[in-house]
């Protein structure tokens, strides 16, 4: 299997490589294309211009001089031009390639406005296009100027030889300098994106270790597995990928899943918190319960006491055992979002005083104060969720507050948003602590809150029914003074009241 995967992360990296690279090589090819183009037709364009400035020179002269005999056009075939008498005027105008006429004019400069003049480039059997590959660059190559003059038409023959064998050669050096830059990038550029693109190899690479992992893995070897992604270790998640400032695409990359780490480290070490703490609480009613059926087996058969004192006891702990699976169960559903949320409209108060007439009936150890008004509180939200989150609220002042110490309940309203807060006068909670209460399982005295059966789970209970809602916790205490804990829900059109 590693080998497979090792063949598959070959097989992905080969892939991207070489169609960055194709596509690199296939765009710089474009671009030495165009180029080539450009430039061909520039040097054939700057080629016209200047061979008909120079018959356009020639032909100055002819005009001041005439047009030579037949002999003096002998010695003049040894040079570049030829200037030769024509038994008649040229019956069209312009320039002529091939079978191609293109209408052309000299200038004022030049010629007469009355003249025209035809013009025709050749290209030979051995021109540019044959002759750079037969050892005879320009040969055929003749620009030809043929003007009416007046009744005494001539025409000037200009050999192009010298100039299209500078411009074959030209691009002779031109052509090989670019194929071996398209060679030269064609092995730079695989390099290059290799290098780039190593950080996704390593992630790809790691990932692909994680999903070879087999079925019957024992936790210590997946958690040690899950380590090797990029070297992270899943139990101490501080390594990140490196990528350089330069790369700002996989610098982008490279923070996003830097800061999915983050996440899934935390919910990671969360999960190992919550299971661990879990079991823990699991153990001790377990523990109980089986040391009060020794109790039994052995003492408890023939005595009513010792009988009694322990089915209290196993009742007790089965009771807190089943309280707490279902705190369990509720914030597994919350996890999953199968959380069944039936949202109504329905008035804050009358929940507020239920909850302050139901706990005043059943603790009888703290004074209860109700403060708010007449006037409806009106929200949208689950009722038996909000009922309950406020239940964990009062339950929690209970437990933290010393027999004698008042609980208040108050309701308000600010700025769009309903706010019920629930006062004690317990010890209150220390700065060190308050930034972890609604964390699973986290107790500040874990003395006091085993004595008072607490589990660590009704707050992060609160917590999520409050941001179910679209709401939050505030927490306010001193040490020796007590805590402050307000539900704020955002406030709804009054539909209708349910109680």
């Amino acid at each position: 299997m590693a080998s497979k995967s090792k063949r598959d992360r070959g097989g992905i990296r080969s892939s991207i490589v070489l169609r960055l690279n194709l596509r690199l090589f296939l765009r710089l090819l474009g671009i030495y294309l165009t180029t080539d183009l450009l430039l061909l037709l520039l040097a054939w364009g700057g080629l016209l211009l200047w061979a008909d400035r120079q018959c356009g020179e020639i032909s100055q002269l002819v005009e001041a001089r005439g047009v030579p005999s037949a002999e003096a056009t002998v010695w003049m075939s040894a040079g570049d031009y030829t200037v030769a008498a024509l038994d008649e005027a040229p019956s069209e105008y312009g320039l002529r390639i091939g079978g191609l006429l293109l209408p052309m004019s000299l200038g004022k400069q030049l010629l007469s406005e009355e003249e025209q003049a035809l013009r025709v480039l050749s290209l030979g059997e051995e021109s540019l296009f044959f002759g750079p590959w037969r050892g005879h660059p320009g040969r055929g190559v003749t620009y030809t100027l043929s003007l009416a003059n007046s009744g005494k038409p001539y025409a000037i023959a200009l050999d192009l030889e010298q100039p299209v064998t500078l411009m074959a050669f030209a691009g002779r050096v031109l052509l090989v300098c670019q194929l071996l830059s398209l060679f030269l990038n064609l092995l730079r550029n695989a390099g290059t994106i290799k290098k780039t693109l190593r950080p996704i190899q390593e992630l790809a690479a790691a990932a692909a270790r994680l999903g070879s992992a087999p079925p019957n893995m024992s936790a210590a070897e997946l958690s040690a597995l899950a380590g090797r992604l990029d070297e992270i270790n899943a139990s101490h998640l501080d390594k990140r990928i490196p990528v350089s400032g330069t790369q700002k695409e996989l610098r982008d990359l490279a923070e996003a899943i830097n800061a999915m780490l983050d996440r899934l480290g935390a919910a990671y070490r969360a999960q190992m918190r919550f299971v661990s703490d879990a079991s823990h609480e699991l153990r001790t009613p377990i523990a109980v319960i089986q040391g009060y059926a020794s109790l039994l087996d052995r003492w408890g058969k023939d005595d009513p006491a010792t009988r009694q004192e322990a089915i209290d006891a196993i009742r007790g702990e089965a009771q807190a055992m089943k309280e707490l699976v279902e705190q369990l169960l509720f914030l597994a559903r919350g996890d999953n979002d199968t959380m069944q949320v039936e949202m109504a409209d329905f008035d804050l108060t009358e929940v507020a005083a239920q909850v302050y007439r139901e706990t005043g009936m059943i603790d009888q150890t703290h004074p209860f104060s109700a403060h708010w008004g007449r006037a409806p509180v009106p929200v949208h939200a689950d009722l038996g969720l909000i009922k309950q989150c406020v239940r964990v609220l009062v339950d929690n002042s209970i437990k933290y507050t010393p027999a004698g110490g008042e609980i208040s309940l108050a309701l308000e309203l600010s700025e769009g948003t309903a706010r019920l807060s629930v006062q004690d006068e317990g010890d209150g909670i220390d700065a060190a602590s308050l930034p972890h209460i609604f964390e699973r399982f986290y107790r500040a005295d874990q003395s006091r809150d085993r004595k008072t059966g607490g589990t660590g789970l009704g707050l992060s209970i609160a917590q999520y029914i409050a941001e179910r809602h679209g709401g939050w916790l505030e927490v306010l205490s001193r040490r020796g003074v007590g805590t402050r804990m307000t539900l704020v829900l955002p406030l709804a059109p009054m539909s209708g009241t349910q109680g």
